[in-house]
């Protein structure tokens, strides 16, 4: 019921949106009113009027949006609705409120009726979400469907170009530019017009009637066993027979359920290509018009009890079901694939950003370093000048003490004296010295701090490295696992492209056959010529050998045993023949 109730909200909103004039999601109460009433009608569901103005009583205000009118519906008239009502005119009722605005104003192939049932076949198809649209995947479906009808072959590079030309800003069409695409012609090129039509009323009866299969048969009665042409109509769960294929004279129903079944007969009666179905109550003695239809209506009848006893739905339900489904995983695939991408970029902005701190703080010890070192160096500079000044020093002081000691030689005391100055002055010197050792096992100590120091830099380059290695490996296993994706993508298409080639040999086959067909047909005609050729000569010729006709309703001659076999005006031929010969002779 659940999908009764979506297919039917699918036409309520087209309806609902027609009624909304100024695009505003709103709709006067008085319109709903009348929708509501009209729905009611068409869906056979007893008219509530109190609930009605209730629910649109005059002191409320303004208009209704989709989700005010939603309750009401649901309530008061899509859970009473039963599988009773006629699909075709409730379709037909929402489409007249909403086809005068949105159909386009192009002169198009198709009639407004042949319009009507794209649209419902587009409601069909949709994707059950708001606004409808109906993808590209069953947009390619509806015209693959449409141009075997017409018997044409498809043109997939054709559709794949208008995939590429396709609006990328929407994920479909809706249910007017599918009439539009369908209308101008765009896939149908140099098909008549009756053509189309007749390629649409096939399309809509399978998809949207659940006509499995129809075509003339012979029927043989239950009364006065006479065989009767009939218009057979295969549905899910019946079978109904017509005077022809307008269905306007109904003549019964063959009613389906899991313990009938179908046999094939041998011929009898005159009657070829038999076969019987069994019901609970009745069986039906049927011929087709030949051994192919025979096995495919078998076929057919088959596979619809096979199916009422899984409790399935009709073939082309469940391969809407399965597209969709299938829709749905791939999506779900993309977007797993898309969150795997999204935290695989956000893993290596994360190792950018820890890499770049890394080169920040490297950055920070090198100018440290550099730093240290300039302060080093401006140590050393000044130990050198005070090195430097103090040799100076020493130098002029040596050539002091000489001087003395040349001018003061006779003086013994003096030289004493100034010998005493000297060790004192030797002292200052080895004072000097030391403090000149102390300075170089101080700028000793810097360069093994300097040591150091490049030594922590070269193991954090080393540690950088290994940051580096590992990004570059979890880089790598992100291109691995993409190309694996990228495989089973490849894969998958490998496999579309291969059914597409049974497909084709499929048709191929059934072309094969049809030729078979024409040939035998042929045969067959030039055998019946050939007897008819013989009979000709058989009766002229002259003698007792005679076919067997059908008398003509002028009177026979008598002769003694009874009813001649030839009339008056035969044996004045004969006799006028005898005599020829015996004047010859």
């Amino acid at each position: 019921m659940g999908g009764l109730k979506d297919e039917l909200l699918k036409a309520i909103w087209h309806a609902f949106t027609a009624l909304d004039l100024d695009r505003s999601g709103k709709v006067s109460k008085s319109q709903l009113k009348v929708l509501s009433h009209n729905l009611c009608t068409v869906l056979k569901v007893p008219h509530d009027p109190v609930a009605l103005e209730e629910h649109f009583r005059d002191d409320d205000e303004g208009p209704v949006s989709n989700q005010g009118y939603m309750p009401y519906l649901n309530k008061f008239i899509l859970e009473k609705v039963q599988d009773n009502f006629d699909k075709i005119e409730f379709n037909r009722m929402c489409w007249t409120l909403c086809v005068k605005k949105n159909l386009t104003k192009n002169p198009l192939l198709i009639t407004e009726d042949d319009a009507f049932k794209v649209w419902v076949i587009f409601n069909f198809l949709s994707e059950d979400k708001y606004p409808l649209i109906i993808v590209p995947e069953e947009i390619e479906y509806l015209l693959k469907k449409l141009t075997e009808a017409m018997g044409g072959g498809w043109q997939q590079e054709q559709f794949e170009h208008y995939k590429i030309n396709f609006d990328d800003s929407k994920d479909g069409l809706s249910a007017w530019e599918l009439v539009e695409l369908i209308g101008n012609g765009q896939f149908s090129k140099g098909m008549d017009r009756q053509t189309v039509s007749m390629a649409i009323n096939e399309v809509f009866n399978e998809l949207i009637l659940d006509v499995l299969k129809q075509g003339y048969m012979m029927k043989k009665g239950h009364k006065r066993k006479n065989w009767t042409e009939r218009w057979f109509v295969l549905k899910p769960n019946i079978i109904s027979y017509y005077v022809s294929e307008d269905l306007k004279d109904k003549k019964g129903d063959i009613l389906l359920d899991e313990n009938c079944c179908v046999e094939s007969l041998p011929d009898k009666d005159g009657k070829k290509c038999l076969f019987l179905i069994k019901c609970f109550d009745k069986t039906f003695e049927i011929s087709a018009s030949d051994k192919k239809k025979k096995q495919e209506w078998i076929q057919a009848i088959h596979s619809t009890i096979h199916l009422l006893k899984l409790g399935s739905p009709p073939p082309h339900k469940e391969a809407r079901q399965r597209r969709k489904e299938l829709r749905k995983k791939l999506l779900a695939e993309q977007e797993e694939l898309a969150r795997q991408m999204k935290e695989l970029q956000a893993a290596n902005e994360n190792k950018q950003q820890e890499l770049e701190s890394v080169r920040k703080k490297l950055e920070e010890a090198a100018s440290r370093a550099a730093e240290e070192e300039k302060k080093r160096l401006q140590t050393q500079v000044e130990l050198q000048t005070r090195f430097s000044t103090e040799l100076e020093r020493e130098k002029l002081i040596r050539q002091q003490m000489e001087e003395q000691v040349a001018q003061k030689s006779s003086e013994l005391e003096q030289y004493l004296q100034r010998v005493r100055e000297l060790e004192d002055m030797y002292l200052k010197l080895q004072e000097a010295l030391e403090d000149e050792r102390q300075a170089r096992q101080d700028e000793e100590m810097v360069r093994r701090l300097q040591a150091r120091l490049l030594e922590e830099e070269s193991s954090k380059r080393a540690e950088l490295e290994k940051w580096h290695l590992a990004q570059q490996q979890a880089i790598q296993m992100t291109e691995a696992e993409k190309q694996e994706l990228e495989q089973q993508r490849i894969m998958k298409e490998q496999a579309l492209q291969e059914a597409m080639v049974q497909l084709e040999q499929l048709e191929r086959e059934r072309k094969q056959a049809l030729e078979q067909y024409e040939g035998v047909k042929k045969k067959l005609e030039m055998a019946t010529s050939k007897t008819k050729s013989w009979k000709d000569k058989v009766a002229h010729h002259e003698g007792l050998i005679r076919l067997i006709e059908p008398g003509s309703k002028n009177p026979h001659l008598i002769t003694n045993w009874g009813p001649a076999a030839f009339t008056q005006a035969e044996l004045e031929e004969r006799e006028k023949s005898w005599k020829e010969k015996k004047t010859t002779e």
